[in-house]
């Protein structure tokens, strides 16, 4: 620890901490524009200048390390004069005329800065030239008039995302933000993500949804869960009046550190189906509307004939995307009341059933957590298309690049990230246990085994090519690249999953502790698990194959999830279904009864994240009337039929060995 003075305070801090940082520590105000705690410092703006006793000029206090007796001062003549040249200097060069920028009047870094200095007007006469906005991209708008070029932007798509997409034309006042080649946003490589957007000071990137629907400082803030996929991402639900106006991510969570897909905060604000309000259902071929009572009566007097049997009584199915109250309710109605022996998720335990009966075999956990991505300095992606599904694990792994670590796809298939590694592995399909096998006997024969093995390498190796089309070169130049790391990891998905070999998995364990991705007291290997509640439907044992036999009736609790036309084909036949959901649907359409149930802003409960974390999803906005919430649904359906039913939710989570850890 140091001690640093700042306007007459002594602090103690660590070494390499900041000026600002120490400032910040202290509660000292220090204006700043292009600093953002989430980034590398880049002191730029030079809005956070300070006096350092004995240096002869003011020193930027973002990028100024603090140094043991050093004396600073943030509050005189000298510096507030710089700071108002420093913004004049700003206003000029833009279009600043703040009473037509949409995040004037409290969100604007930059207009607060000014304030704060007491101005009302800049000094010096504008130099700037209208620059044209690009408003070609589905979410963002980018206005170069009011860019200040901090560049956060560029530092957040970089360092954040790994995306690298925008970057800086020109020099001094033509510089320019750009995106690749100078290509309109919407048709570059950018991944809308929105970290941009998140960490822009000003409103030279806002979003279209929440522009001009009224201040950030006057919206309701709602530290919730993304119920996207099975990452969990922390997140900061904004509303106003009941209604959604944007989601930012949250940089204190510590599953994503703040940054969001897509997914997590474009698609929930975009969502334009038509919500059900009112219960409904068929008469004379037709679906209307009805009470709640008339509904589930009609429910009940449907399916009670059917408890307890086989075969041909009821089927059930549930979204991976309910809170684990309701998934434990709907088991205890479904699985526990009715004895049917068709019980299960949407995702049918695709992603999940797997590796928990290897965890079952083993008799314990043998997954780790997705933190370890953010130190490995080599990455082995199986089976995954981080591009397109769980991205926030592709961005941890992408922005990990530049910094020297090392990459490695092993996919028969033509992978997104195949342009991005350093080797990949392409062999045969269906040869996943004979690719494990090889790769494991190479790591073996260059003698870089972590722990002792069985394995004959050259037994092993010497029918490679013919067993998985890949040479022996190539396996022992992998070996020696994954083997040679400090800290390896691996992430599976479902190119291991579906195959359902709980051998092939066991051996993909095995060269994980080959390689050192796996020891007595920690494990590097995290796999993908579909959607949010994926670990809870397995814990559940709701992961069975969806077989629509003879079964008299088949109930569905969809939630706000979109059923795949897969999904509705299997229930075509259904001599009677009914569904609970939250939007308007081909299923729904297919439906005798339909329930109106709350989607996942309008209600609260828990997810286990893919690293074994129990997180809670807050209530953000209040549903309509008539919509119920998936738990208060079920509960009604279980007291009509005279079933006992619990909330030991929890509980039942760790009552089955787990592939991670279980913690909260």
């Amino acid at each position: 620890m140091i001690k640093i003075t700042i306007d007459n305070k002594e602090i103690e801090v660590p070494q390499g901490t900041t000026v600002l940082e120490a400032a910040k520590a202290a509660d000292i105000h220090i204006p700043t524009l292009c600093y953002h705690p989430e980034l590398t410092p880049y002191g730029g703006c030079r809005l956070c200048l300070v006096e350092v006793e004995g240096a002869r000029t003011l020193q930027p206090s973002c990028t100024l390390p603090a140094n043991n007796g050093m004396v600073v001062r943030t509050d005189t003549a000298q510096i507030h004069e710089a700071r108002k040249f420093v913004l004049n200097m700003i206003f000029s060069e833009r279009n600043h005329l703040c009473p037509y920028c949409q995040v004037s009047g409290g969100d604007c870094e930059l207009q607060n800065a000014a304030y704060d200095e007491g101005m009302t007007h800049w000094s010096f006469q504008p130099t700037w030239k209208p620059y044209p906005m690009d408003a070609s991209h589905p979410y963002i708008i980018m206005e170069h008039n009011r860019c200040i070029l901090c560049h956060r932007c560029v530092r957040a798509c970089g360092e954040l995302v790994g995306n690298f997409t925008l970057g800086v034309q020109e020099r001094g006042s033509k510089s320019r933000i750009i995106a690749d080649l100078d290509v309109p946003l919407g048709e570059s490589t950018c991944i809308s993500c929105g970290a941009c957007i998140q960490v822009c000071p000003t409103g030279a990137l806002i979003d279209r949804w929440s522009a001009y629907r009224g201040k950030e400082t006057d919206v309701e803030h709602n530290a919730s869960i993304c119920v996207g996929c099975s990452i969990g991402c922390g997140i900061d639900v904004e509303t106003r009046n009941n209604s959604l106006v944007r989601i930012e991510g949250d940089w204190e969570a510590a599953v994503n550190d703040g940054i969001l897909c897509e997914i997590g905060r474009f698609h929930p604000v975009d969502e334009n189906r038509e919500r059900i309000n009112t219960p409904m259902v068929r008469k004379d071929g037709k679906l209307v509307p009805a009470s709640w009572d008339e509904a589930l009566d009609l429910l009940t007097a449907k399916i009670k004939p059917l408890v307890g049997k086989e075969g041909d009584g009821i089927a059930a199915v549930i979204s991976n995307r309910l809170p684990a109250e309701a998934i434990y309710a709907f088991k205890q109605v479904f699985k526990d009341g009715f004895k049917s022996d068709m019980v299960t998720s949407m995702e049918e335990g695709i992603f999940t059933e797997l590796p928990t009966r290897l965890a079952a075999e083993l008799g314990k956990p043998f997954e780790g957590k997705i933190d370890c991505l953010k130190n490995s300095d080599c990455m082995i992606v199986i089976g995954a298309d981080l591009i397109k599904d769980h991205q926030v694990v592709g961005f941890f792994i992408k922005r990990a690049l530049p910094e020297g670590a090392k990459m490695v796809v092993v996919d028969p298939n033509e992978n997104p990230l195949d342009h991005l590694t350093n080797s990949t592995l392409k062999a045969s399909k269906g040869a996943d246990l004979d690719w494990v096998k090889c790769l494991s006997a190479a790591v073996v024969k260059t003698g870089l085994a972590k722990v002792a093995s069985s394995l004959d390498p050259d037994a092993v190796l010497k029918a490679a090519e013919e067993t998985t089309g890949v040479t022996e070169q190539e396996y022992l130049e992998l070996a020696q690249l994954i083997a040679s790391a400090e800290k390896p990891a691996i992430v599976y998905g479902k190119g291991i999953t579906e195959k359902n070999s709980t051998q092939t998995l066991k051996a993909l364990v095995e060269l994980g502790e080959l390689i050192g991705a796996i020891g007595e007291d920690f494990s590097n290997i995290v796999s993908t698990k579909g959607d949010a509640n994926s670990m809870v439907a397995a814990q559940y044992q709701l992961e069975s194959p969806f077989q629509m036999n003879a079964h008299q009736a088949v109930f569905v609790a969809l939630g706000d999830e979109k059923p795949s036309k897969r999904f509705e084909l299997k229930l075509e036949k259904a001599p009677f279904l009914a569904v609970q959901a939250s939007f308007i649907s081909p299923l729904t359409a297919q439906a005798d009864v339909v329930l109106p149930v709350t989607m996942w802003t309008e209600q609260e409960g828990h997810y286990l994240n893919l690293d074994g974390r129990i997180q809670k999803a807050v209530k953000a906005l209040e549903p309509a009337e008539d919509t119920w919430t998936n738990v208060k649904v079920l509960g009604a359906i279980a007291e009509r039929l005279g079933f006992e039913t619990d909330d030991n939710w929890k509980a039942e989570l760790t009552k089955r060995v787990s592939p991670v850890a279980i913690q909260g």
